[in-house]
């Protein structure tokens, strides 16, 4: 190395790579294929297997994408694939602010095309800011395929004929509008030129390798040309990452699965892990990796390791533990001090915690990061939230719910995580209703629909409760009665007249009360009400005809103040127009007296 240039190469870390896409579109083959790829061209020590994450060196993507790749033109070591628990996890893991995968691969059926989980995954991409190409999967399933293994794309493209080119091609235009109303110019990856503003589509099969040999030249051209200075980490300074999963291990207790993104992390360090409550403050007791395949037979599963550096995934097992959470940042104590990375953490926490209001609904979600994008949609949907929590739906979390004033919130919605029994049972007779989906958007329309079946039925309550308007007139020779009730037959002009109904007459704009609906005859039968354009007798209680009513007089039915205000501001979208109508005039004749009246 000349003097000049002080940079060390070999502290450019791996890229991590995050594989995302709709549920059985292929991610989880797609990896196995590299993996497998790996292991074929490498000897089975080449390849590393990480905890919750696959490394795959440079020379061996070279070997596998052949001419594609000359291992001289990068000096990036390989890249890192993560494994996510769950699709959607990924971008929710964060490092310092950004997502923690440096770049991303969206996995889509070519057959299939766009599903509710490929949206959300781009939701989140373009959340997260993070750049990505699209690996359109199963191309061998086209009818007519004739398949190519490991072939790179444009060999096995030019080798099929017309008709399965055309079919193909159909399929990856579709995709590549999809993505365009998404807000993404895509096209096929070999006319990208600038992959910063267009988004690369790769065709592949999993099952095959054909295009693989591509999508990993891409994702290599791709970090090299873009990320290589966001790669130069200090490669000895005390490690950060990001937890991925904690989990329960035999022989250990409590251990977390972490990607460990800059410097090192040492088997005596003292690490800060975000919790639950606040930071927890631990010393590692052991950093275990799987061991090689080929040792698979020992009784442990895992074998323990000194030192690992950036980028990698590790488990670490240290106590305290219970209350890590995924997607919580871990640093390195090392020489720094200890309050000061306290205070870090907890400030890396602080830009994902959640606000929460006085009274709204509970959430639980599986990491931090789906949290925080549960919190982005429930906000867009204007939902309060009056808890946000990592975990399963508990006891307490029904506890909480339950004490709701407003009956739509009293609900949980859980995002990718279990309702333990006991809260299930807790629920039931608290009257809580608990939600739960692996689409976020899903679970918001589920508990949005609840909504507006309680509020239907509340209305619905309201309603038949409620004086109804109307306005109807007194029929020229159809008295049958004159008093002790006045029988006389009318024509109901708008609005709805009910038994048991105070009735008003205006003089000028003062309404008198003459007397109250006592009986409806339509036909001879006896009727509880009579809608706009019925003529029926009415028995009325209280007046006499040719007194205090008189044929043809037009009289209305007294509306409560109360009820016209509920009426007018709440159920105004629920009653018929000319019920509306009828309460417009009544509502107009009582203000030209009070202009408050009803407000």
């Amino acid at each position: 190395m000349s003097d000049t240039d002080t940079r060390d190469p070999t502290s450019l870390r791996t890229p991590i790579v995050a594989v995302l896409g709709h549920v059985d579109h292929g991610k989880t083959s797609l990896l196995d294929k590299i993996r497998g790829s790996a292991v074929i061209e490498g000897e089975a020590g080449a390849i590393t297997q990480h905890i919750g994450a696959t490394a795959v060196p440079l020379d061996i993507i070279s070997t596998i994408a052949g001419d594609l790749v000359d291992p001289d033109d990068f000096d990036l070591p390989g890249l890192l694939f993560i494994d996510t628990p769950g699709h959607h996890s990924f971008t929710t893991l964060r490092s310092r602010g950004g997502a923690l995968a440096d770049i991303a691969i969206l996995v889509v059926d070519v057959n299939d095309g766009f599903q509710p989980q490929t949206l959300e995954a781009l939701d989140i991409l373009k959340r997260s800011q993070t750049p990505f190409i699209v690996a359109a999967n199963k191309i061998d399933t086209v009818p007519g395929w004739n398949v190519h293994e490991d072939a790179p794309i444009n060999d096995t493209y030019e080798s099929q004929s017309d008709r399965v080119r055309e079919r193909l091609d159909e399929s990856l235009y579709e995709i590549i509008g999809n993505l365009s109303d998404e807000g993404f110019s895509a096209d096929l990856y070999w006319r990208v030129q600038n992959f910063q503003r267009n988004v690369g589509v790769v065709p592949v099969s999993a099952m095959t390798g054909e295009g693989v040999p591509d999508l990993l030249t891409v994702m290599m051209g791709l970090s090299q040309r873009y990320m290589k200075e966001e790669m130069e980490i200090d490669v000895a300074g005390p490690g950060v990452g990001t937890v991925l999963e904690v989990k329960e291990e035999k022989g250990f207790g409590t251990t977390i699965d972490t990607v460990l993104y800059d410097g090192t992390i040492r088997s005596d360090d003292q690490l800060v892990v975000g919790g639950m409550n606040e930071p927890i403050v631990t010393d590692v007791r052991a950093l275990l990796q799987p061991r090689p395949l080929a040792e698979i037979r020992t009784e442990s599963r895992f074998e323990k390791v000194d030192e690992v550096s950036a980028a990698s995934g590790i488990k670490i097992a240290a106590p305290d533990l219970a209350d890590a959470m995924a997607g919580a940042p871990v640093r390195v104590v090392r020489d720094r001090d200890i309050d000061e990375v306290i205070d870090e953490v907890q400030a890396e926490l602080a830009d994902i915690a959640v606000d929460t209001a006085e009274e709204g609904v509970v959430v639980k979600a599986d990491t931090l990061g789906s949290l925080e994008a549960m919190a982005d949609a429930l906000d867009e949907a204007e939902v309060p939230i009056v808890r946000a929590e990592v975990g399963d739906v508990a006891p307490r979390d029904v506890s909480v719910a339950s004490t709701a004033e407003d009956g739509k919130q009293k609900a949980i919605l859980g995002f990718n995580v279990d309702v333990l029994d006991d809260a299930e049972q807790r629920a039931e007779i608290e009257d809580v209703t608990i939600f739960t989906d692996e689409v976020i958007y899903q679970l918001i329309e589920e508990y949005e629909e609840y909504v507006e079946g309680i509020e239907q039925a509340q209305q619905d309550t309201i309603l038949e409760n409620i004086t109804r308007p109307a306005r109807f007139r007194i029929l020229p020779d159809h008295t049958f009665r004159q008093n002790d009730p006045a029988v006389v037959g009318v024509e109901v002009n708008s609005g709805t007249v009910q038994n048991n109904a105070n009735v008003v007459k205006f003089e000028g704009n003062e309404p008198n009360r003459v007397g109250q609906v006592k009986g409806i005859q339509e036909q001879g039968e006896d009727v509880d009400e009579a809608r706009a354009g019925n003529r029926v007798s009415v028995a009325i209680d209280g007046p006499t005809v040719g007194r205090q009513i008189e044929e043809d007089d037009e009289l209305w039915v007294e509306i409560p103040e109360k009820h016209a205000k509920i009426l007018e501001q709440e159920l105004a979208s629920e009653i018929p127009g000319d019920e509306l109508e009828a309460l417009n005039m009544y509502l107009d004749k009582q203000r030209s007296r009070d202009p408050f009246w009803g407000k």
